[in-house]
């Protein structure tokens, strides 16, 4: 599968994408609008951003005991129920009375059914679209995800300006319940990918057989390190620059949706595992401007060229699977999705607490050297000639030379004297004509002299 054309016919590819697009939509207008909420009633940074990314925190808590369910409950049941779980949470976090710490309550309640959504999702995907298509289909919701996180921060800025951050919210509800009829009107019914009743304690072995072998630990650190800590630079967008932020996300989100589509789309596939520590730096060094608080423009490129890095994601996911048993691959992209929001939420977390002792620029180009201190320190283990090496395995091939038993026959009637000389001479022939290339030589000069 190579083109989009194929992908869009796929069966069940369109119902599948519209749901990610109304729930990534749903996401981004009631995060910004939460932000904005608690930020106006506490004036500070650290609970914005966690407002914003708490649910992503949360999501550690899926990972530890959830994710089992991933691949052992039907696809279309659990994301139909889990979309109309999201959007009563986030209607319940549009009441006027509400206080603080009951959002947040709310938010640590819906951490974990996103971890669980992540996991049966993209399981889901790779079971429509096989192997073989899976990158291609990430890549497309990859691009769709940056162009609605650039619809959904500029109507969500609108939104909160025009209906308060209240409405906003509601809105994001509304979504939430349009993506679950979409995926109960129009995913088939399917099993589980997997039997028996999840449990904890599947959910800690799966965890362990994962993160057992050493590529495997590299690839998951870095999908989720080096980003995690770039978001916590993101989530400072609304005290950095409150009425801009909007812009900032928006910004982000477009540079984002460009790497994904040179990546995804244009860059030769041999060449994808060499960009994978290169687009985790430019990911990073860029938001080292922002030690010197940069005008609005300067910002705004900034934002826009650094985040083209996003797309490392891609040949990572690519590598991930090739990695991972086919029976654990629900479990496994569950694990990474669940592992990279809670990186995000730390980071946010990490940078608002920065940020409440320094100020949001310099919480900002902190976050960004640590990043590219981690990708450096990664950056061995993601070599991409590891993957190649298989196939100089492969050298137990060389063994073919034993098909020079195929001479034998010739040469017991050239030893027997000359009577089968006009057997002999066609064998004699070739290597003199061989000759001049002096490399082929030896083959041929032990069949003759035996």
């Amino acid at each position: 599968m190579r083109t989009y054309r194929q992908l869009f016919r796929t069966a069940e590819f369109t119902p599948f994408f519209l749901t990610s697009a109304l729930q990534m939509g749903a996401q981004t207008t009631s995060g910004l609008a939460l932000g904005h909420q608690i930020y106006a009633a506490t004036g500070s940074p650290l609970l914005s951003a966690l407002a914003m990314f708490g649910p992503a925190l949360a999501q550690v808590i899926g990972a530890a005991t959830l994710l089992s369910a991933a691949d052992r409950i039907p696809p279309r049941a659990a994301l139909t129920g889990l979309a109309l779980l999201l959007g009563l949470g986030t209607a319940v976090q549009a009441l006027p009375a509400l206080p603080v710490w009951a959002v947040f309550a709310v938010l640590l309640a819906l951490g974990p059914v996103s971890s669980l959504g992540g996991g049966v999702r993209y399981g889901l995907l790779h079971e429509i679209l096989a192997r073989e298509g899976y990158l291609l289909g990430r890549s497309v919701l990859n691009m769709s995800a940056g162009l609605l996180q650039i619809c959904g921060f500029a109507a969500g800025g609108v939104l909160v300006t025009v209906l308060s951050a209240r409405g906003a919210l509601l809105v994001g509800a509304a979504l939430y319940a349009a993506a679950a009829a979409v995926t109960r009107c129009g995913l088939g019914r399917r099993p589980p990918r997997a039997a028996g009743r999840p449990s904890v304690a599947d959910t800690w072995r799966d965890n362990a057989r994962l993160w057992s072998a050493a590529p495997r630990r590299t690839v998951y650190l870095a999908l989720w390190v080096p980003n995690g800590l770039i978001v916590g630079c993101e989530s400072l967008y609304v005290p950095y620059a409150p009425r801009h932020a909007g812009l900032l996300f928006a910004c982000g989100a477009l540079g984002m949706l460009v790497g994904d589509i040179l990546i995804g789309r244009c860059v030769p596939g041999r060449w994808r595992p060499r960009l994978c520590v290169p687009l985790c730096l430019l990911l990073a060094v860029p938001y080292l401007l922002f030690a010197v608080r940069p005008a609005l423009p300067l910002a705004v490129a900034t934002v826009l060229l650094a985040t083209l890095g996003y797309a490392a994601n891609l040949p990572l996911q690519e590598r991930l699977m090739a990695l991972t048993p086919a029976e654990l691959s629900g479990h496994a992209l569950g694990l990474h999705s669940s592992g990279m929001l809670t990186l995000q939420g730390l980071g946010a977390a990490l940078a608002g607490a920065v940020a409440e002792r320094t100020s949001p620029t310099t919480a900002m180009a902190a976050m960004a050297a640590a990043s590219v201190v981690v990708t450096v320190a990664l950056a061995p283990g993601l070599r991409p000639l590891v993957p190649e090496r298989p196939s100089v395995s492969e050298c137990p091939s060389v063994p073919e030379r034993p098909s020079v038993p195929e001479r034998p026959p010739a040469q017991d009637g050239g030893d027997t004297g000359g009577g089968t000389a006009p057997g002999t001479a066609p064998a004699r022939k070739p290597t003199r004509k061989l000759t001049p290339a002096q490399r082929e030589l030896p083959p041929v000069r032990p069949s003759a002299g035996a």
